[in-house]
């Protein structure tokens, strides 16, 4: 992917504070969203975004990011200090731009998006909730003993809330068992902070959303595939939508079609101050493959007496 300012990728200036830059990035993000934007210039698009906040977002990596300009590229030549070697099945790559090419590397290539999605591939060993944490996760070193990781969550834990507990080895090859609060309402590239007991560092955990096969999210909101039979989107009616805090009562309106999009407002991923973000039901008609004899005669005596025609339609 041919690289582009990151400034100009989220339509800032390079004066922007950082709830500006945040503000750019949430509605860009929407915007392209794949599972809201289906097109291939989307998904493209939604990588540089991610890969652009991933850096203005951080100070530190601003900073650098900053002094480099446009041949931030050239600092993979950067050689770190000693004792950022790697260690303890850590790639501690040190503050230079190699760091950030890996990382981008991990995030962006390999998984690609669809069924892998975000942090599909990359996460090896005995990691968190059985999702995988190893070596592939790893950043680099942030001051003495400390370390960043990341790891995947579900899409319920990150919904609901969770405790859960990892191994992690630190730089000397010692193993600890951590144990981590997941808040509700925690999302993509949040990052957390775990203290380190007396004598060993501080950990840096940043959060990737693992793949599901219904859910999606998109800042707070929780995207939903709603399939949906023909007569109910021809004719309207009642579902049952089910999310990870329980089921709902959805309307479908009369003459729906695959690809709408139905929004239930406060629904969805917690948010500071007590606030939720919204669901956003994608309808997809689907059609039954396996017809009774009746149903046969039934869509039979439709196609003889229907005007309809999908193709003049179009």
């Amino acid at each position: 992917m041919k690289f582009r300012d990151y400034y100009e990728v989220l339509g800032v200036s390079r004066s922007a504070t950082p709830e500006e830059i945040q503000k750019a990035y949430r509605k860009l993000a929407r915007k392209y969203h794949p599972d809201i934007n289906k097109t291939k210039e989307a998904e493209d698009r939604f990588k540089e975004i991610n890969e652009a906040n991933e850096v203005l977002s951080d100070p530190e990596k601003r900073k650098k990011y900053d002094t480099l300009g446009a041949n931030w590229k050239a600092g993979q030549e950067f050689r770190p200090p000693p004792g950022w070697e790697q260690a303890g099945g850590f790639d501690f790559n040190g503050g230079g731009m190699n760091g950030f090419s890996d990382f981008f590397e991990a995030f962006f290539g390999g998984g690609g998006f669809g069924a892998q999605g975000f942090g599909g591939q990359g996460f090896g060993g005995q990691g968190f909730g059985g999702q995988g944490f190893g070596a592939a996760g790893t950043r680099r070193a942030r001051g003495p003993e400390a370390v960043e990781a990341e790891f995947e969550i579900s899409i319920e834990d990150a919904f609901n809330g969770a405790t859960k507990q990892i191994q992690l080895r630190d730089q000397s090859g010692k193993t600890r068992s951590l144990t981590v609060k997941i808040p509700a309402g925690t999302t993509e590239g949040t990052t957390m902070k775990l203290a380190g007991k007396k004598g060993e560092g501080d950990v840096f955990l940043k959060v990737r959303l693992a793949p599901h096969p219904r859910y999606s999210v998109a800042d707070h909101n929780l995207i939903v595939r709603l399939p949906v039979a023909p007569w109910e989107a021809a004719l309207g009616a009642k579902v049952e939508l089910q999310l990870p805090d329980g089921g709902i009562k959805l309307s479908v309106p009369p003459g729906s079609q695959s690809g709408g999009k139905l929004r239930v407002r406060g629904r969805g991923l917690p948010k500071r101050g007590g606030e939720r973000g919204d669901v956003i039901a994608e309808l997809k008609v689907v059609v039954p493959t396996d017809l009774t004899a009746s149903e046969r005669e039934i869509f039979e005596k439709l196609a003889s007496v229907s005007r309809f025609n999908p193709r003049s339609a179009a």
